[in-house]
């Protein structure tokens, strides 16, 4: 029987019924993201605009930081971010749960008299004028607490971890038990002379908002998300220097930056990072790279840094792509046809598969930190040398 003769008997109606899939609307919780994601990163780009347009990196930051309106939009999304769409996913809770394994295998689980064993076997390499430091630290007492400094802390997510005394800062926090400082020009004092639970004692006495805290005062300290927000590479050292210095001997600066793409992509700009870190007087301790970000642990390996960087371009090194293009070159380039590579670039590719994570990964194999590829400097990489 025709389809057409079936009219009214309404079985037209009843079989299109049968094979209509209604279109479902967009999420919310998307959208929602989505709106909060634009905020941070509109911040992000405005901040590198002006730096490309100005060039003052201080100018521009302090003008930053007084802009009080943007930094609590700011904050308030990231806030946002992860109490409603990050925990929920593996990445953005992993990235917490990730710093507290590390925390807890080095300093409670033997990885850290480990590393201190392979030190004494091998020759390692430490930055000219350093002197390399053989005894053991301060042990971390089973009553006692890591203490940890959360830069960029925005809304303090370590606070829920008993085994940590943290102390959260920010800009502009987003919670109350965060403080607010600006870590860039955060001074440092003199070395507290004090046993360990007296130290602990200072820190749950600190008054808002901070400007001064004493050296070598941290056992972690963390850069969750945090160097890609500044729009210099020289900005982004000095806040790894500022953490060398504020870090017992042998503590740990954790590194966790966003990158979306795959894992082989940017593994020239990671050995960069760690060329430029390990310069001064950390040895990278372990390094994975998740679906949308790198995460890096280093210890810090000696007491002082060379009073000479800065002329070896280390600064340089800790780039990011958006430092060479804005958003809409990067948009304007997708779909250029990417161009054979000559032998020189072949070269660099294959070095940069040196920096592939692995599972799991301990950097301290003897290998010197001036990396593992003989005549680093030689190499002299055209993006690393730009300034």
């Amino acid at each position: 029987m025709d389809l057409r003769d079936n009219v009214e008997t309404g079985e037209t109606e009843k079989h299109t019924e049968l094979f209509y899939v209604p279109i479902p609307e967009e999420e919310p919780c998307k959208r929602e993201q989505e709106k909060l994601s634009g905020v941070v990163k509109n911040v992000h780009r405005k901040l590198r605009r002006k730096y490309r347009e100005v060039g003052d990196f201080d100018k521009i930051w302090r003008e930053h930081c007084e802009d009080e309106q943007t930094l609590s939009e700011y904050a308030l999304a990231m806030k946002n971010l992860a109490d409603n769409h990050w925990t929920k996913k593996c990445e953005g809770e992993g990235r917490i749960e990730w710093c507290r394994s590390v925390c807890q295998e080095y300093f409670l689980q033997g990885g850290m008299k480990r590393m201190l064993e392979k030190d004494e076997k091998s020759a390692m390499c430490l930055p000219a004028g350093a002197q390399p430091h053989s005894s053991m630290p301060r042990s971390i007492s089973p009553l006692g607490k890591m203490r940890l400094l959360d830069v960029g802390s925005c809304f303090n997510p370590f606070l829920k971890f008993d085994e940590f005394l943290t102390v959260g800062i920010d800009i502009v926090p987003a919670v109350e038990s965060v403080y607010k400082c600006d870590f860039l020009n955060l001074q440092l004092q003199q070395p507290l002379q004090l046993a360990s639970d007296a130290v602990e004692a200072f820190l749950r006495q600190l008054h808002n908002p901070i400007d001064t805290l004493p050296a070598q005062l941290f056992h972690v300290v963390v850069f969750s998300l945090l160097l890609s927000y500044f729009p210099s590479p020289y900005q982004r050292w000095l806040c790894c220097k500022k953490a060398h210095e504020l870090l017992e001997l042998h503590g740990l600066l954790l590194i966790i930056t966003p990158d979306s793409s795959h894992q082989n992509r940017h593994a020239l700009m990671m050995r960069s990072w760690r060329v430029a870190v390990e310069s001064l007087g950390f040895k990278r301790y372990k390094y994975i790279k998740y679906s949308h970000m790198h995460l890096i642990a280093f210890r810090k390996v000696c007491v002082a840094t060379t009073s000479d960087l800065v002329s070896r371009n280390y600064p340089e090194m800790l780039y990011i792509p958006q430092d060479f293009h804005s958003n809409e070159e990067e948009e304007e380039c997708a779909d250029v046809p990417v161009q054979a590579r000559s032998e020189f670039e072949d070269d660099q590719v294959a070095w940069g598969f040196t920096e592939l994570p692995d599972t799991p990964y301990d950097s301290d194999s003897g290998e010197s930190q001036s990396g593992s590829l003989p005549g680093f400097h030689e190499l002299e990489d055209p993006i690393l040398l730009q300034s």
